[in-house]
């Protein structure tokens, strides 16, 4: 027994990271099948590659079966005494939300502020892609570059349109203004969904070099959060000479290597984490906490979207509880404590409906939902992309209240790399949306440092 006590040590401290550290070698790249078809087999024969003019349009019929519903709701059980958000969204504030959606909410003035970029729809591998594609208009020396914007859940396109003018605004300052596409992901909002199983991450990641593709660009910029900052991990571990440079604002890898360094490191945090910025990450109790309470639907979606679906496709209340309730607990955690979930804190009901707008008009919650069962499976899992590092340039932002944070350290075993990372001291999960100004000039200084890096690599191979 004591000679077993004497070895456990041995092996956790040293063997064990010996062998994540410098013996273990990554995984092979799994094979993808760049051209794989996910619309209906009859479109095959006739591909129509056109990109066509696309304008958001909510019908007179569609609004008023929605109205209808919103004001046919039925009495909502009362929430218990002294709560908030503990239990998920405060059913007393329900009655205010839903009257101003049905009464408040202009449809035809949201409509024109939706439709203020420019925006388009074509067809990649079977699937009728929506996107945003601004250009600005640049003077003579100023290259335009391309970025690819992609969103996660339960977020849109909507959340970038307080930065997309930001991004786009042209400066004496720079050598370069930047081109946005902003597609909506495939089975979000009013792009096509898939029609048989298996398009996860990585697949949506090879659409989305499809469509940069089909747009005439070979190489492009990405910037991702949530589900869109995994699709831009993969689109760099998979197309390394295509991705320029990758900004995200939720930088993690869950590989073995960086869970053993995160034990290691909670027994002395100062060896992997700065220490004004180790409660984001220690202690473990309580980061494995907020796990455990807050990831519920995770696994709901992970293995029965579709049975939660019927219900929220069907119910506009329970829509927007169960959406908005992720804009408060994840803007601020201490928001689960108020009785209106601080969803006015950086947010208007405005910009809250146009979101969920974008999956109610379209009926898109259910098939939103589906990515996490295609991505959280053993098959997906077995891949061990988190292991295989890639070698583009990629720029972290962490917002303060981010859903969870690794050190630069850990983040270097997947993005070797990383040219810089950015620590706010404010915003939470949806930062483009909450702070459109803090994130477009990170997102601009990233490209910035990544032309540079490119430059330079350039003059090394002459």
């Amino acid at each position: 027994m004591a000679r077993f006590l004497f070895i456990t040590p041995i092996v956790f401290f040293i063997i064990l990271p010996v062998y994540f550290f410098f013996l273990k070698g990554p995984p092979p790249l799994p094979d993808l099948d760049y051209n794989e078809w996910w619309g209906p087999e009859h479109l095959k024969e006739k591909q129509d590659t056109s990109v066509k003019p696309f304008q958001i349009a909510f019908s007179e019929l569609a609004v008023k079966d929605l109205k209808d519903r919103l004001k046919r709701s039925r009495s909502f059980t009362p929430a218990l005494e002294g709560i908030g958000f503990e239990y998920g969204f405060n059913s007393a504030q329900l009655d205010g939300w839903l009257k101003y959606w049905a009464n408040e909410y202009q449809f035809k003035e949201r409509e024109t502020f939706l439709n203020q970029f420019p925006q388009f729809k074509t067809n990649v591998q079977g699937l009728d892609i929506h996107f945003i594609r601004v250009t600005p208009k640049v003077p003579a020396g100023v290259e335009v570059v391309p970025l690819l914007l992609l969103h996660g859940w339960p977020g849109s396109v909507r959340e970038f349109y307080e930065a997309i003018p930001l991004l786009t605004a042209v400066s004496k300052e720079r050598d370069f203004a930047i081109e946005v596409i902003v597609p909506s992901l495939p089975g979000y909002g009013f792009s096509d969904a898939a029609i048989r199983p298996g398009l996860g991450t990585a697949q949506i990641g090879v659409v989305m070099r499809n469509l940069m593709h089909r747009l005439g660009y070979k190489k492009f910029y990405v910037q991702g959060g949530d589900w869109g900052g995994l699709i831009g991990s993969n689109m760099a571990t998979f197309f390394p000479k295509e991705v320029l440079g990758f900004h995200t604002n939720i930088a993690m890898t869950m590989s073995p290597a960086a869970t053993l360094l995160e034990f290691i490191g909670s027994l002395y945090p100062p060896l992997i984490v700065d220490p004004e910025l180790a409660d984001r990450l220690y202690p473990l109790k309580k980061r494995f906490a907020f796990i455990l309470e807050e990831t519920g639907y995770l696994h709901i979606q992970a293995s029965k979207p579709d049975t939660v679906g019927i219900a929220l496709s069907d119910s506009p209340a329970g829509l927007l509880a169960y959406i908005l309730e992720k804009f408060s607990t994840w803007t601020r955690p201490e928001f689960r404590s108020k009785v209106d979930g601080g969803l006015d804190f950086r947010f208007t009901k405005d910009q809250l409906i146009d979101n969920l707008m974008m999956y109610w008009a379209t009926g898109s919650i259910t098939t939103s939902m589906r990515l996490y069962s295609e991505n959280f499976n053993s098959k997906v899992m077995g891949w061990k992309l988190d292991e295989i590092p890639t070698p583009v340039p990629v720029w972290a932002l962490q917002a303060k209240y981010e859903l969870a944070y690794q050190p630069p350290c850990i983040v270097k075993f997947k993005f070797p790399n990383l040219v810089g990372t950015t620590v706010l001291d404010d915003g939470g999960h949806f930062v483009a949306f909450e702070l459109p100004k803090p994130f477009s000039e990170d997102v601009i200084k990233a490209i910035g440092e990544f032309r540079k890096v490119a430059k330079k690599s350039q003059k090394t191979d002459l």
